[in-house]
C-alpha cells in the first residue's frame, strides 16, 4: 500500500472537482496522439519500469476486503453535502478520469457496479504517493482505503488515505467521449466493450439475472437440473445440421449436439419425471441477427403433462425472467398470450390455404395465383410451409403469441392432434417478432416413432438436409414406456434479446461468431 494515514479531514483543499478535464500533459484514452498508439504504449511500458525499479508492487497476487462501489454508494445516500464521516472502505477499479492541479486531486474509479470520485491530497498521501498516484494512466487499475464524504459540490466521494496500484495498463483505454462505437470491433473485442460502454456490463448482468431466474423457477416447480453429453455419437431432437468432430481414441465420428431432447426423453423413460438442461447447443447454419451457431437452451420435460400445459409453463417462466430485468412492461407479459394456429396464420398472412396443397408445385401456384412469391428453392413441402411462417407471419408477431398445431411433416417428435388430421400437438412461442420457444405433446409410441424416422429419411433422401437421423437407441429407450409427456425449448439469447430491446443476438452473446 502506498502512502501514510496522516489527513486534515476540516480541509478539502483547492482542488476541488471541475468539470471533468483531465489532468495536463494526460494522453486521451483511445487516441492514438501526435505519436501514436506505439509511443503511448512505450511510454506506459517505461512509467511501468519505473515502478518496478523504484521497488513499487504493480501487480500483487490479492487485494482482499474490497467493497462493491454501488454497495458504497447506497449506503451512504443520506449524507448532506459537505458532511464527511470516518468510515473506513476500500474500493478497487479502473482509474476512468482525473482533474485537479497543485496539492490536490480528483479521480474517477469505475468498477462493475459503478463509479466514485476518489480525492487525493498531499498532505494525507505525502508529497511522493501524492506524485505517484497523480502520475496514474488513465486504465490503472487501482485498490483503495479511505473514508465516504460528500463533497462541496454534492459528490459522494472517497477520500483517500491509502492506495495500491493493482495492475498497469500498458495500452490506452478507450475514448470516454466518443465510447466504442464500432459495432464490429465491440464484438470481436468485448472486453473493450465492457470497458467503454457501462450499459453492456448492465446488459450481461441482466443475462445473468435472466438465466437464475428461469433455473430458480423450474427448481421451485420440482424440475430436476441434469446435465446430458455435449459430444454425441448421433445428433437429434431438432431439424438442423450438425458441427462433426472426430475422436480418435475412440475412432468414431461425433457430433456437437444440436438439443439435447432424446437424452432428456430418456430420462422421463427412466422415471425422473420433470427435468431440464441449461447449456449450449450447436447448429451448422446461417449466421444472422437472430442465428448464432453456438447459442444457450434451456429444454424442460414433464411426465404426464401436454402442450397446452407447457404454454401456461413457458407464460410463468418468462414472466419470471422478465422480473429479473429491468424490463419496461411493453408488451405486457403479465397477461395471457395470444393463440393463434400455423395454418390459420399462414392463410391471414398470403390467403393461401396450405392444407389444400399438399406438394411444392401445388403450393407455389396457389401462392403465385394471390401474388405471393416464395423466394427460395424447396425440395419439400415442410420447408416451404416453414419458409411462408418465417417470411409472412413471424415478423408480424411483436405481441407474445403462440402458433399452435404444426403440420405434422414439421414436427418428427411430437404427437399426431388429437382432433385434426395432418397437424401435430406443437406450439411456438414468439416475442419481438422472433420465435423464442418450441413445444410438443411427446410423441411416446416407439411404433409411430419409428414410422416418423422413416419420413425423415424419405425426405432427406429428397434433397432436405435438415432432417432428423434414425435413432434406434432411443426407440429402444421408448420401447420400456415413456409416460404422456410436455417438453418446451426456449432460447435464452433470444429471451434476453427480446427482454432487453436488442436487435441482434451479437448484442447478447459475450463473443459471437465472426467472419474471419
Amino acid at each position: 500500500m502506498s502512502g501514510p494515514e496522516r489527513r486534515d479531514p476540516d480541509h478539502e483543499g483547492p482542488g476541488d472537482e471541475g468539470p471533468g478535464d483531465e489532468s495536463p500533459g494526460d494522453e486521451s484514452p483511445g487516441d492514438d496522439g501526435p505519436g501514436g498508439l506505439p509511443e503511448l504504449i512505450a511510454a506506459r511500458r517505461a512509467k511501468a519500469q519505473r515502478l518496478r525499479e523504484s521497488g513499487e508492487e504493480i501487480s500483487p497476487h490479492s487485494f482482499p476486503g474490497v467493497q462493491p462501489i454501488a454497495e458504497i454508494r447506497a449506503a451512504y445516500e443520506h449524507l448532506r453535502t459537505g458532511e464527511e464521516t470516518e468510515d473506513a472502505h476500500r474500493v478497487a477499479g479502473r482509474l476512468a478520469a482525473r482533474r485537479g492541479a497543485g496539492r490536490a486531486a480528483f479521480l474517477d474509479l469505475v468498477d462493475r457496479t459503478g463509479k466514485i470520485q476518489l480525492h487525493a491530497r498531499a498532505d494525507v498521501l505525502g508529497a511522493d504517493a501524492f506524485a505517484r498516484l497523480t502520475s496514474l494512466d488513465l486504465g490503472d487499475l487501482l485498490g483503495v482505503d479511505g473514508a465516504v464524504l460528500r463533497s462541496r459540490h454534492g459528490e459522494l466521494t472517497l477520500r483517500v488515505d491509502r492506495f495500491q496500484i493493482l495492475a498497469k495498463a500498458l495500452r490506452p483505454p478507450p475514448d470516454k467521449h466518443a465510447g466504442l462505437a464500432d459495432v464490429e470491433t465491440r464484438h470481436r473485442r468485448r472486453e473493450l466493450d465492457l470497458i467503454a460502454n457501462p450499459e453492456v456490463r448492465e446488459l450481461f448482468a441482466a443475462r445473468a439475472r435472466v438465466v437464475a431466474a428461469v433455473r430458480a423457477h423450474l427448481d421451485a416447480q420440482g424440475f430436476v437440473e441434469v446435465e446430458t453429453p455435449i459430444l454425441q455419437p448421433l445428433y437429434g431432437g431438432a431439424l438442423a445440421r450438425p458441427f462433426t468432430t472426430r475422436h480418435h481414441a475412440l475412432e468414431r465420428e461425433l457430433y456437437l449436439r444440436i438439443a439435447p431432447e432424446l437424452y432428456l426423453k430418456r430420462l422421463i423413460v427412466g422415471g425422473m419425471e420433470r427435468v431440464y438442461e441449461l447449456g449450449k447447443d450447436f447448429r451448422n447454419e446461417g449466421v444472422s441477427t437472430k442465428h448464432n451457431p453456438e447459442f444457450t437452451m434451456v429444454e424442460w420435460y414433464e411426465a404426464y403433462a401436454d402442450y397446452r400445459d407447457q404454454a401456461t409453463r413457458l407464460e410463468e417462466v418468462v414472466r419470471a425472467a422478465a422480473r429479473a430485468t429491468s424490463y419496461d412492461g411493453s408488451p405486457d407479459l403479465e397477461r395471457a398470450w395470444r393463440r393463434v394456429s400455423f395454418v390459420e396464420a399462414i392463410q391471414h398472412a398470403t390467403g393461401v390455404d396450405i392444407m389444400a396443397h399438399r406438394d411444392v408445385p401445388s403450393l407455389e401456384r396457389a401462392l403465385r395465383e394471390r401474388g405471393v412469391e416464395a423466394q427460395g428453392r424447396h425440395d419439400t413441402w415442410p420447408q416451404l410451409a416453414d419458409d411462408l411462417l418465417s417470411k409472412f407471419v413471424e415478423p408480424t408477431l411483436t405481441a407474445p403469441t403462440f402458433v399452435f398445431d404444426y403440420p405434422l411433416e414439421l414436427s418428427p417428435f411430437a404427437r399426431a392432434h388429437r382432433s385434426t388430421p395432418g397437424l401435430a400437438e406443437r406450439w411456438e412461442a414468439f416475442l419481438g417478432g422472433m420465435e423464442i420457444a418450441n413445444a410438443f405433446s411427446e410423441l411416446t409410441d416407439p411404433d409411430e416413432q419409428r414410422a416418423r424416422f422413416d419420413a425423415q429419411r424419405r425426405l432427406a433422401a429428397q434433397g432436405d438436409r435438415e432432417t432428423q437421423p434414425h435413432d434406434e437407441l432411443f426407440l429402444e429407450a421408448l420401447e420400456y414406456g415413456m409416460p404422456p409427456t410436455g417438453g418446451v425449448g426456449l432460447g435464452i439469447d433470444r429471451l434476453v434479446m427480446a427482454l432487453t430491446g436488442r436487435s441482434s443476438i451479437r448484442e447478447v452473446v459475450l463473443f459471437p461468431a465472426m467472419r474471419h
